[in-house]
């Protein structure tokens, strides 16, 4: 596994532990491609397994990416990847449940203009996720939403989050969301901090 594009592009990252199913190369380049600029995001990777989805934010410019992972093995890595890579400053970790992580992200109060989702596909894990995301108020206003998903396992909708665009890569499929605010207006989105690039989150107004 590479970082696929960046300040970081062609640097190693270690390998997930056997029996994770890390992000291919392959949907990392086209995701990213759709994210367009990243500079100075405040940026949440759920489910983060090797870290390297955040890492590739950082690599593009994201100011500060928020790690959430559960599994032992995979929190090794993750360090060891972010201590090889030398982005330490740009992280944080937090180890353990993922709707516990953005319960305590929502008390604390500052917003994230992108959350990358990649949960185990068969562990009904992705729409408890997407609720609390929601619930915590954790989205910046126009933030951006993107699941991972199986082919055979796909996203329920939650209110709160409306539908951007949805991508298949063999079995893989990765779905946008942007975070539905009441004064939904039609022309160019940026986000709280004008971050994200308008373009990722699609024409909206011919849905």
């Amino acid at each position: 596994m590479r970082v696929t594009g960046g300040r970081l592009a062609g640097r190693r990252l270690r390998a997930a532990p056997p029996g994770t199913r890390p992000s291919s190369d392959r949907v990392r380049v086209a995701l990213f491609a759709r994210l367009g600029d990243l500079e100075g995001a405040r940026v949440l990777d759920l489910y983060a397994g090797t870290g390297a989805l955040g890492i590739e934010a950082i690599s593009r410019g994201a100011q500060e990416v928020v790690f959430s992972e559960q599994a032992p093995r995979s929190l090794a890595v993750l360090r060891a990847n972010l201590a090889a890579l030398g982005v330490a400053p740009s992280a944080r970790i937090l180890a353990g449940d993922a709707v516990r992580a953005v319960q305590r992200l929502g008390r604390e109060g500052a917003p994230f203009d992108l959350v990358l989702l990649d949960p185990p596909y068969a562990a009904g894990e992705v729409g408890r996720a997407l609720e609390a995301l929601v619930a915590a108020r954790v989205l910046a206003p126009e933030a951006l939403v993107v699941v991972e998903s199986g082919r055979r396992h796909p996203v329920p909708d939650v209110a709160g989050l409306a539908p951007l665009d949805e991508r298949r890569y063999g079995d893989t499929v990765i779905t946008q969301f942007v975070a539905a605010r009441p004064d939904e207006r039609a022309g160019p989105v940026t986000t709280a901090g004008g971050a994200i690039d308008s373009a990722a989150r699609g024409d909206r107004r011919s849905g």
